[in-house]
C-alpha cells in the first residue's frame, strides 16, 4: 500500500483537528440564569442546586452561570432576550401573560386556599394545560415550578379592610390582572420594575407594595416599611424557565438531564421554602415590623368580581370554577 504523503498528513490531520474541536464546542454548553431575588433566597438558592445537578449529570458538559438581583436584566428584558435567543434563562411567572393568557391563572387573587390547593392545580391538568400556551405563545419553556408564599400588603399603617386603602400609591409588577384589581379595591397601583420599588418607597414616589415575605425580606423592605397587612391575597406558583430555542438545539438526552436536574431542584426548593416561611416572619418581626390581622373575607369579596371579568374571557369558566370549587 502507497503511504500517504506529507502533505496528504497534513490534511488529514487538520481535518480531524476540526471535526474533534466542532464536536468539543458542540458539547459545550453554559447557560446564563438570571432572576430578581437575592443570594438568600430559597429560589437563588434553587437554581445553584440546578446548576450542580446538571453539570454533575453532563460530566461538566452544561454549566450553568446564576445572576440574582436583576444583574442579569429585568424580568421583563429577559423573557423578551430568550425569545430573541440572547438569554438562556430566567425564574418568571404571572408576568408571561402578557403573551400567554393562562398564565394568569398562576397568581389569580383569591384563588388558591392553601399550599395543597396550589399543588394540585399546577401539577393537574390545567397546570400542563398552562405551560403548553406558555411554551407556543410566548416561547419560553417551563421546567420546573417554585412555591410562593402569599403576597402581603406593606405600607407604613395598618390596613384592614379595602375601605381603608383610600387610593394608596401601590407598586404592583407589570400583570394588567393586578392592576385592575387593585384598581377596583381602592388603591392606585403604580406598576414598577422590583430593582426600583426600595428606592420608590424610601423616597415616597409609593406608599406601599405587595409581595411573599421572602421577597419582603430580601430587599429588606423593613427599612422603609412599617406594618405587613396580612392579606394573603395571593397564593401563587412561579417557573424555572429556559428559552425554547435553547432547549430545542438540546440533544432528547441533554433535555432529560435538564428536567431531571429541575426536578430536583424544584423538591429542594420546596424544603427550603418550608423552612423559611415561618423564620423569615420572626426576622421581618425582630426587625420592627408589625403584622397585621386583615379581613381576609371582605378583601375576597371585593376582589372577586373585578378578577373574573379583568382576566381573559377564555379564562372565565376556568376561574369562576376555582372560586366555586
Amino acid at each position: 500500500m502507497r503511504p500517504f504523503s506529507r502533505l496528504t498528513k497534513t490534511l488529514i490531520a487538520g481535518i480531524v483537528g476540526a471535526l474533534l474541536a466542532g464536536s468539543a464546542m458542540a458539547q459545550e454548553l453554559t447557560l446564563k440564569l438570571g432572576h430578581l431575588a437575592n443570594e438568600q433566597n430559597s429560589w437563588h438558592k434553587a437554581s445553584l442546586k440546578f446548576g450542580e445537578e446538571l453539570a454533575a449529570l453532563t460530566d461538566g458538559r452544561i454549566k450553568v452561570e446564576v445572576y440574582p438581583n436583576d444583574s442579569l436584566g429585568r424580568e421583563m428584558d429577559l423573557i423578551n432576550g430568550m425569545q430573541l435567543g440572547t438569554v438562556e434563562m430566567t425564574i418568571t411567572g404571572e408576568s408571561l401573560q402578557n403573551w400567554a393568557p393562562m398564565a394568569a391563572l398562576l397568581a389569580i387573587p383569591y384563588a388558591y386556599k392553601s399550599l395543597e390547593d396550589m399543588d394540585a392545580i399546577a401539577s393537574g391538568e390545567l397546570g400542563k394545560q398552562i405551560e403548553e400556551q406558555i411554551i407556543e405563545r410566548a416561547q419560553v419553556r417551563p421546567i420546573a415550578y417554585f412555591a410562593r408564599g402569599p403576597r402581603n400588603l406593606t405600607a407604613n399603617r395598618p390596613i384592614t379592610t379595602p375601605a381603608e386603602l383610600n387610593r394608596m400609591r401601590l407598586r404592583v409588577p407589570n400583570v394588567p390582572l393586578f392592576v385592575d384589581v387593585w384598581t377596583a379595591l381602592g388603591a392606585q397601583p403604580t406598576p414598577m420594575a422590583f430593582s426600583e420599588v426600595f428606592t420608590a418607597l424610601q423616597n415616597g414616589t409609593i406608599d406601599g407594595q405587595e409581595n411573599p415575605l421572602a421577597l419582603i425580606q430580601s430587599a429588606s423592605f423593613n427599612e422603609v416599611q412599617s406594618h405587613v397587612n396580612l392579606t394573603e391575597h395571593v397564593r401563587s406558583w412561579i417557573y424555572l424557565t429556559i428559552s425554547e430555542q435553547v432547549w430545542d438545539k438540546l440533544s432528547e438526552e441533554d433535555q432529560g438531564h435538564v428536567m431531571e436536574a429541575a426536578r430536583r431542584a424544584q423538591a429542594y426548593e420546596r424544603e427550603l421554602f418550608l423552612q423559611d416561611e415561618d423564620a423569615i416572619r420572626a426576622d421581618l418581626e425582630a426587625k420592627g415590623m408589625t403584622f397585621v390581622e386583615v379581613d381576609q373575607q371582605a378583601f375576597a369579596d371585593a376582589a372577586r368580581e373585578p378578577v373574573i371579568n379583568s382576566v381573559d374571557e377564555e379564562l372565565r369558566p376556568i376561574v369562576e370554577d376555582l372560586f366555586n370549587r
